[in-house]
């Protein structure tokens, strides 16, 4: 076969191949949501004089074509595969894999979003807490980077100067360190999370440092039988093993009355419904929601807490709360600063600020 053909055979082939996607494109509808990349996806823009003579159709039907190719996921895989074994890159979407852990690189350290951060925690305490008469702590949680990526060759922050520029900037508040009694372990080998059947030592060591204590650590564990694909498995894009969500119970959380205030209604303490949805993770708690409180009918003590928090508090909090009469979990990515007023009453509640490396070195998301 001489270059002439093979030139036309491949123009053939490349032609066909186009044709049949833009095919299948067109007859097939428009999927809503990608459940590999846990996103919405494009659609099919307006169609109109002003948005073909400005360029806006075009520039987001390059959008919608991208999204809903098919093949998309296996394509995906094809170019994380190349990226790995092919060019010898180490990672993929700043995704990598060390010692069995996907983690995703956070890096460098953004010191302007940290001092960011205790702006915003500074301007809840002047506004609401100052006159509480409450005690105000504040507690870290490390990202899996801190455990898996400088002793593999990846870049690190700084994580003693995250701490230190976080709680210099936060002197009202009392910081607990929870780093030295954290591992790799402890989190999920395809998630961003902690795993919750590892934290009943930290639970222990925040409601001891604030002056309370957890009446029972005698859990019963469920582990339902349904993989969970964390977070990281789409974006590494290549074929990984599940992780399983681990759940803990005993009589105090059986008797939890949780409230979900964003949606105004009862939720459990654990929605197993979750286990089947895009994040298995949000069987906790109901998942990203502003403002839930939880109330224990089984308290021996009247004392109450107030966490402002990410998502990893939702985890940890049913564990803590055995320790007081109310817990209220607040969300500031969700729920704006200024009108907290509205919802909640700081009437000498303790206070904690929990929150992950990753929210403070990206600390935009908070309002």
């Amino acid at each position: 076969m001489n270059k002439k053909t093979k030139d036309r055979l491949l123009c053939i082939v490349m032609a066909a191949f186009l044709f049949v996607s833009a095919a299948i494109c067109i007859i097939r509808p428009s999927q809503d949501y990608s459940v590999s990349e846990r996103r919405p996806l494009e659609q099919m823009p307006e169609i109109s004089i002003k948005t073909i003579f400005n360029g806006k159709f075009m520039e987001n039907f390059e959008d919608y074509a991208t999204d809903q190719f098919p093949l998309r996921d296996v394509l995906r895989s094809v170019k994380a595969y190349t990226q790995f074994r092919l060019l010898g890159k180490s990672d993929n979407n700043d995704v990598y894999m060390a010692e069995g852990y996907l983690n995703k690189l956070d890096y460098p350290l953004n010191e302007t979003s940290l001092i960011n951060a205790a702006n915003k925690f500074t301007k809840l305490y002047d506004k609401y807490l100052q006159n509480s008469e409450g005690n105000i702590y504040l507690s870290i949680i490390p990202d899996k980077n801190y455990f898996f990526a400088e002793k593999n060759g990846y870049p690190s922050i700084d994580y003693k100067n995250l701490v230190n520029t976080v709680t210099e900037n936060t002197p009202f508040a009392e910081y607990i360190d929870i780093f030295p009694y954290l591992e790799g372990s402890d989190y999920y080998r395809t998630d961003t999370h902690w795993k919750q059947e590892s934290l009943t030592d930290i639970a222990g060591i925040l409601v001891n440092r604030m002056g309370g204590k957890i009446p029972s650590e005698e859990y019963t564990a469920h582990m339902p039988d349904v993989p969970f694909y964390g977070v990281y498995t789409a974006q590494y894009a290549l074929d990984v093993n599940s992780d399983n969500i681990t759940y803990l119970t005993n009589d105090v959380i059986d008797s939890f009355i949780v409230y979900d205030h964003q949606n105004g209604k009862e939720i459990p303490v654990y929605d197993t419904d979750k286990l089947s949805s895009a994040d298995a993770y949000e069987i906790y708690l109901g998942g990203p929601l502003s403002l839930v409180t939880i109330d224990n009918p089984s308290a021996e003590t009247d004392k109450e807490l107030i966490i402002f928090r990410d998502s990893f508090a939702s985890s940890i909090a049913p564990l803590m709360a055995q320790a007081y009469s109310k817990v209220t979990l607040i969300d500031i990515r969700y729920l704006r600063s200024d009108m907290l007023e509205n919802f909640v009453e700081f009437n000498g509640q303790d206070v904690l600020f929990l929150y992950s490396t990753m929210v403070l070195n990206n600390s935009e998301t908070l309002k």
